[in-house]
């Protein structure tokens, strides 16, 4: 029941082998900050693209080139839908990423996907691994070891940190995401915090099955597998399972443990 497999479909997801076969649901975030300091990334123009400065005008990411934006057409359509377009005259530029105008990018090892926006006010600290057409909302703050797969949305002043979306998952305005997993097709009501860190000293630990199972983990946050969601202002506790299709309601607090596929937490 706490098995990455009883969790997640990851028969498409770009990073599979983050999540070994047997693992519990949990686990991938260990080896998270490794896999990304192994990962291979693009070495982005500092001219273009400074370190830790706004970014003074808009650029294009077009396959392995980094271009100014003035002289072409961008139209902003939705990014997850595909619909973030760029044209070089008649030509259209295919999975073109827009970096708008003061959006500040922190170290180099940051990669950005095809057709991805990212907006105005949006910092993003590396490690950093954003998939394919996602939307990196204004105000959004990445802190580092923040890796999403395709069609994300990384929201509206949302903080997320040492977390992973699977693809689909929307954390579209004010959360705060440590040390968490969010399942394909998830997504966050406005407001949705999870929580990462327990009060008392000691590793997150959970009640299954009978036993008291220790995470490992001095910090977790919540672990939603495919197809939660939360309301507006729902808050998890440290070491909060929801399995497949499990729902917590607007301004309620989950407790941690395991929560069965489709409960309704209120």
């Amino acid at each position: 029941m706490l098995s990455v497999e009883a969790f997640f479909d990851l028969s498409s997801f770009p990073h599979r082998e983050l999540f070994p076969a047997n693992a519990r649901a949990w686990e991938p975030l260990n080896g998270l900050r490794e896999y990304m300091e192994a990962f291979a990334y693009p070495a982005y123009p500092r001219q273009l693209l400074p370190d830790a400065v706004p970014l003074p005008r808009p650029l294009i990411v077009h396959g392995d080139e980094l271009l100014p934006a003035g002289g072409l057409r961008i139209d902003y359509g939705d990014a997850t839908s595909g619909r973030l377009l760029v044209w070089r005259g008649d030509e259209l530029l295919d999975g073109a990423t827009v970096l708008m105008a003061g959006a500040v990018f922190c170290g180099d090892k940051i990669a950005i996907g095809r057709g991805v926006l990212v907006e105005s006010g949006a910092m993003v600290k590396s490690p950093a691994i954003i998939g394919d057409q996602c939307e990196v909302r204004q105000g959004a703050y990445l802190r580092g070891g923040c890796l999403t797969g395709r069609r994300c949305v990384l929201g509206h002043t949302s903080e997320v940190k040492n977390s992973i979306f699977l693809d689909d998952a929307k954390a579209g305005h004010f959360a705060y995401l440590g040390d968490s997993i969010l399942g394909n097709a998830t997504n966050l009501g406005a407001g949705t915090k999870f929580a990462n860190l327990r009060f008392l000293p000691g590793n997150v630990t959970l009640f299954h099955g009978g036993e008291r199972i220790d995470t490992g983990r001095r910090k977790l946050g919540a672990i939603l597998a495919d197809g939660c969601q939360t309301g507006c202002n729902a808050v998890t506790s440290p070491g909060t399972f929801m399995a497949k299709g499990a729902i917590l309601m607007p301004n309620t607090t989950a407790r941690g443990g395991y929560h069965p596929a489709r409960a309704i937490l209120r």
